[in-house]
């Protein structure tokens, strides 16, 4: 099958440069943060998946309301380092671990 179109692939940084602008700038921090919360609730939500728990289980295990852990699942809340840390070591028995990435 021919594909007349003119495709013109670029890099996933040329895309975010493009659309968010260059590491540093207000708009890139914006969206590298709004992502890392994304993650964060994938994340948490694999794993209650994995545990075969329900949002309102895990919630009760580690003291919190289902409302919330829905929110972090669905990236509507910030979430504090401590009920982050809580989350993860008595609602699913795991422990968090973090990596620091310093821009040259």
């Amino acid at each position: 099958m021919s594909n007349n179109h003119d495709t013109k692939l670029v890099s996933w940084d040329d895309h975010l440069n493009s659309k968010y602008g260059a590491i540093g700038t207000p708009t890139r921090e914006k969206y590298e943060a709004e992502f890392e919360n994304f993650k964060i609730g994938v994340l948490i939500q694999d794993a209650r998946k994995q545990q075969n728990l329900t949002q309102e289980e895990l919630a009760i295990k580690c003291g919190t309301t289902k409302n919330y852990i829905s929110r972090i699942e669905n990236d509507a809340s910030d979430i504090r380092l401590s009920t982050l840390m809580r989350i993860i070591r008595e609602g699913l028995g795991g422990r968090l671990k973090l990596c620091l990435e310093l821009y040259e």
